[in-house]
């Protein structure tokens, strides 16, 4: 079941009519769409500026085909027009630190930004600092769903998957980190109503 938007979901009814998907419409997504939805998404806050996220979008069946294996055949991979991978990678930041900074800045600005941004990390190893770019890599994939949603289409995130495969099947390099893997297309389901605990259970004010 799909439905045409005439407007864009605002925030409040994005959040509200978003429901994990694992049955999606044979229909592709619209380039047009799924390059806002990315920009949307690429718009998420990052602790100094840092953006170790990165997003590697599988249209091509085939590979779909080889991820649903590493996901342990889970049947909304290939039901889905496409997958987004949702990854930090912390290496790629300090490698190209300079590009996190504001080119406003000037040149010298930019060298010393970029040389306090690689100290900060120093005394971290490999698997800490992508510890760390995964935290803000999750906060886009959150933004990713909601931006996906705003535009008509729908989503269910996924955890469930080897890591290593995934690594192996894209290409990428051992030290990323994944926040997570992303369905999306039109819905052909409508999914299960929220059942969520009430703000009082979760919320603590002081």
């Amino acid at each position: 079941m799909t439905a045409t938007l005439t407007r864009p979901l605002t925030v409040p009814e994005a959040i509200q009519t978003r429901r994990s998907i694992r049955k999606f419409a044979p229909e592709p997504i619209n380039p047009d769409d799924l390059s806002e939805i990315l920009r949307l998404a690429s718009l998420a806050p990052t602790a100094n500026n840092v953006q170790p996220t990165r997003f590697a979008v599988i249209q091509d069946p085939e590979l779909q085909t080889k991820l649903q294996e590493a996901a342990y055949g889970q049947t909304q991979v290939t039901s889905a027009p496409a997958v987004i991978v949702v990854y930090s990678d912390m290496e790629d930041v300090l490698n190209t630190a300079e590009e996190t900074v504001h080119p406003g800045m000037g040149e010298e600005q930019i060298k010393t930004r970029a040389a306090g941004l690689r100290k900060n990390f120093e005394s971290q190893d490999v698997a800490q600092r992508g510890q760390w770019g995964l935290t803000q890599a999750n906060i886009a994939f959150g933004f990713l769903m909601l931006a996906a949603r705003g535009l008509g289409y729908d989503t269910v995130p996924m955890l469930g998957f080897d890591p290593q495969k995934v690594r192996d099947l894209l290409g990428l390099p051992e030290h990323v980190q994944f926040a997570g893997m992303l369905p999306i297309g039109k819905r052909a389901e409508e999914g299960f109503p929220h059942h969520r605990h009430s703000v009082e259970r979760v919320a603590t004010f002081y």
